[in-house]
């Protein structure tokens, strides 16, 4: 059977499957975010510093929590996305901060900070289920509340939340770029990236390699996606940025035509491999490339060829049709439907469950600094921060090495300017640990914590080591009333994705069989289908990482989510056999793919796994036999039906 690997890949078949605790436990390798390192550094270190010299280091300490929280939501892009992301996520920990600050300035008795916090829990879990930055948002905002109903307050009481944003602008600043050149631009780098993993993806057709290679250029496709702007009707567009869109545009049609080769199984010449690497250096600021000659001989073939010439034509700064509609704008209605659905609600029931029972635990157990509890239950909770087991199990851990770290640390030494240093070369390693894995991040973050409250007020370690009673409380809480007995279990968490990820390959599929009264552009469809996959594949990979029972539900949902991802490859084909191949649609084909589909989504709804062979192609399709036909036959054999 298939299994994902690392990055929630599915691997070819016969490879040994790791044991669950091998894959919690296997960190990633994310390069070194030198940039974002450095302003991490200087964002913590400077309010620090100018709060020693100004004698008001209470004040320093709440910017440089600021400018920490900015940090966790900073990103190597232009400012226009930066500024936002950030904006957002300190407006939240700013509100947080007030209203812990005002519980705690006004006495409030542990009833009152219990149901105040849960309902701020509930929102707080709401937001969290919008998106990407509603989730750093509604974290950060039950983040900050906890800690400012339990740290030592400045005077007056709300300048500590006022402080806030201070040290967020800090971070915004150190990242301005005055003078942008190609080869430094953000975005001309993360479409350079995507030209080379186009350029791996079609050196890898034909291999065990293939699949992994273009599931990495699907991710670098996202990247360039969110850091394109959304154009705006009736706003003017910069010549610059226009061309960086159709160059995307581009590299979408020409990974549209890859994804079908690797489907088809069908090799390129070296030199045509070689190509996109070309490209990607002429996106930097380097020469153009010559096409390489060639002769292509099959539908898919002929599909590349011409996808190649339009990115070259495109990335030479040539007006060339690309078959590609605009991106549509954000719709400003949608995130107010995300916001009252009903997975919001859940999520927002969810964490103010957990929170009620911290509030209730932290008011029956003396605890020092109670805060820690509910402040430990939003990290955790965090719903893209991956599987909610292994998030407790690794902060419990890494809470441990964190505050034995802290502990060495202020045995050596308790001088302010010493520690506004260290925590400031911790501050630094949140980029890289961040990505690389939970247990980490929690080893480097609970240092920069528990320094920051010492310089706040608090003296000595005998307040640490409780921290790990706190956290393990925590934990504990999360495993059993956000977890074990909460009724959205990793097989919910899959199937809705799975689900997602079919409707999106229907409309797919629809864009290229029906005519359609409105132009819709099939490559911004199977955008959508690529990304709705991506999900699926990252929820399996989640749950795959869990221990059994829910482990191997997750693994009987892995042979569907490959046969979705090579059915998007066999729409891709069948595109190509339409347009360069002068196949005739026929509807039959696509009515068993679309009985086929709705036959999944039924049974992910029904949470109902498919139980047949799931066994990819291995020789190369033939160009005289429907693609289409080809895919319904797998699927038909996955969901055990009858053919044809």
């Amino acid at each position: 059977m298939s299994v994902p690997g690392p990055e929630g890949a599915v691997d070819e078949p016969g490879t040994r499957e790791p044991a669950w605790w091998a894959r919690a436990a296997r960190p990633d390798r994310p390069p070194l975010p030198r940039a974002l390192m450095v302003r991490a550094a200087l964002g913590m270190a400077l309010p620090l510093f100018a709060g020693l010299l100004l004698d008001r280091l209470d004040l320093g300490v709440f910017a440089a929590l600021g400018a920490m929280h900015a940090t966790m939501n900073d990103r190597v892009e232009p400012t226009r996305l930066r500024a936002p992301r950030i904006a957002a996520a300190l407006s939240a920990s700013t509100l947080g901060m007030l209203v812990g600050a005002a519980l705690q300035h006004h006495g409030a008795g542990a009833l009152a900070a219990g149901l105040a916090l849960t309902a701020l829990a509930f929102a707080s879990g709401a937001v969290s289920a919008t998106g990407p930055r509603g989730s750093s948002a509604g974290m950060l905002l039950l983040v900050s509340a906890s800690l400012g109903g339990g740290m030592a307050l400045p005077d007056p009481w709300w300048t500590g939340a006022a402080m806030l944003p201070v040290g967020a602008a800090l971070v915004v600043l150190l990242g301005l770029r005055y003078r942008v050149r190609p080869a430094t631009d953000p975005r001309n780098r993360a479409l350079a990236d995507a030209y080379r993993a186009l350029g791996a993806t079609l050196a890898d057709l034909g291999t065990p390699r293939g699949a992994d290679s273009r599931r990495l250029l699907t991710a670098r496709l996202n990247q360039v996606q969110d850091l394109l702007p959304h154009t705006r009707p009736g706003r003017p567009e910069s010549d610059r940025r226009r061309r960086l869109r159709r160059m995307y545009e581009a590299a979408l049609g020409a990974t549209e035509a890859a994804t079908g080769l690797l489907w088809a199984r069908r090799k390129v010449p070296p030199e045509v491999a070689a190509f996109p690497e070309a490209l990607a250096r002429a996106v930097t600021g380097g020469p153009l490339p010559g096409y390489p000659a060639w002769q292509p001989g099959t539908p898919a073939l002929k599909a590349l060829d011409s996808a190649l010439r339009a990115a070259a034509a495109t990335v030479a700064g040539e007006d060339v049709r690309l078959g590609t509609a605009p991106v549509p704008p954000p719709d400003p209605w949608r995130l107010r439907a995300r916001l009252l659905s009903p997975v919001s609600v859940r999520y927002g029931l969810r964490v103010a469950l957990c929170i009620a029972v911290a509030e209730a635990a932290t008011a029956g157990i003396p605890l020092s600094r109670s805060y820690w509890v509910p402040m430990t239950v939003a990290f955790v909770l965090k719903p893209d921060l991956g599987s909610v087991f292994l998030r407790a199990v690794s902060r419990a851990v890494g809470t441990v090495l964190g505050i034995a770290v802290t502990a060495v640390l202020l045995a050596l030494t308790t001088d302010p300017w010493a520690l506004a240093v260290a925590v400031s070369l911790c501050v630094a390693l949140l980029p890289y640990s961040t990505a690389a894995h939970y247990g980490l991040n929690t080893a480097v973050m609970t240092p920069v914590a528990l320094i920051l409250v010492q310089l706040g007020g608090e003296s000595g370690t005998s307040v640490f080591w409780p921290r790990v009673l706190d956290t393990v409380l925590a934990s504990a809480i999360v495993l059993v009333f956000g977890y074990l007995l909460w009724p959205e279990r990793p097989p919910h968490r899959i199937e809705p994705r799975l689900v997602d990820a079919a409707g999106a390959l229907r409309e797919y599929l629809a864009s290229v069989v029906e005519e359609r009264p409105a132009p819709v552009s099939e490559v911004w469809l199977r955008r959508s289908a690529y990304r709705a996959l991506a999900h699926a594949r990252q929820e399996v990979a989640q749950g795959l990482a869990e221990p059994p029972p829910a482990g191997r539900l997750a693994e009987q949902w892995v042979p569907a989510t490959a046969a979705l991802e090579r059915l998007s490859g066999a729409v891709a084909a069948y595109a190509a056999q339409i347009r360069y191949g002068g196949h005739v649609p026929e509807p039959a084909e696509a009515a068993r793919v679309f009985a086929a589909l709705d036959h999944l989504t039924d049974a992910a709804r029904a949470h109902r796994p498919p139980t047949g062979p799931a066994a990819g192609p291995t020789t190369p399709h033939d160009p005289a036999r429907s693609a289409l036909t080809r895919a319904a036959d797998e699927l038909d054999a996955l969901l055990d039906r009858p053919a044809g």
